[in-house]
């Protein structure tokens, strides 16, 4: 599954190189999975974010820009999902990136090859549209995220990310 042209965004895994995409049903993301994950991520978070999903469920099926967003599916439900972009360029860079928005698993499934076959056939289309690579952002102290990330072969990048407040406007 991994190709010599995906530079080093990936590292190769002796665990990750089995495609549990071949056990986990993934498919592309539609209209009607909104409430499944919307369902997903308040299990995860304990908060309900569906005005956020509406919205990026639009900008995935609606918006101009390539998306590459999928759902896993066993026994016809939905048990796990990710949304991505691939921008042409960032930060001054021409080559094409893919941007991991944001991925979830209903807690019943993790640890089942869910996570793991979301995120091969995600790889899989990525290659197939020549992107060579893919990046996201993780809380430093996500622990369980951090771990099924290097479990997919990422690695942390030599960029950092600055993030400032930006203050109200003065009256």
């Amino acid at each position: 599954m991994q190709d010599s042209n995906i530079r080093n965004d990936f590292v190769e895994t002796d665990e990750f190189d089995q495609p549990a995409r071949d056990y986990v049903p993934v498919r592309s993301l539609k209209a009607e999975d909104l409430d499944a994950i919307v369902k997903i991520d308040r299990l995860s978070t304990g908060e309900n974010r569906k005005d956020y999903y509406e919205r990026r469920l639009h900008e995935a099926l609606n918006q101009s820009g390539i998306r590459v967003s999928l759902v896993a599916e066993v026994d016809d439900f939905v048990a796990g999902f990710i949304m991505a972009r691939v921008d042409l360029g960032e930060f001054g860079r021409a080559e094409p990136v893919a941007v991991i928005d944001t991925l979830g698993v209903d807690p019943r499934y993790q640890g089942t090859g869910v996570g793991h076959a979301l995120m091969s056939q995600l790889l899989t289309n990525l290659n197939g549209l020549q992107v060579e690579a893919a990046r996201t952002i993780v809380e430093w102290n996500a622990f369980d995220i951090l771990a099924y990330m290097q479990s997919c072969g990422f690695k942390p990048s030599q960029r950092l990310v600055f993030s400032r407040k930006v203050p109200p406007a003065a009256d």
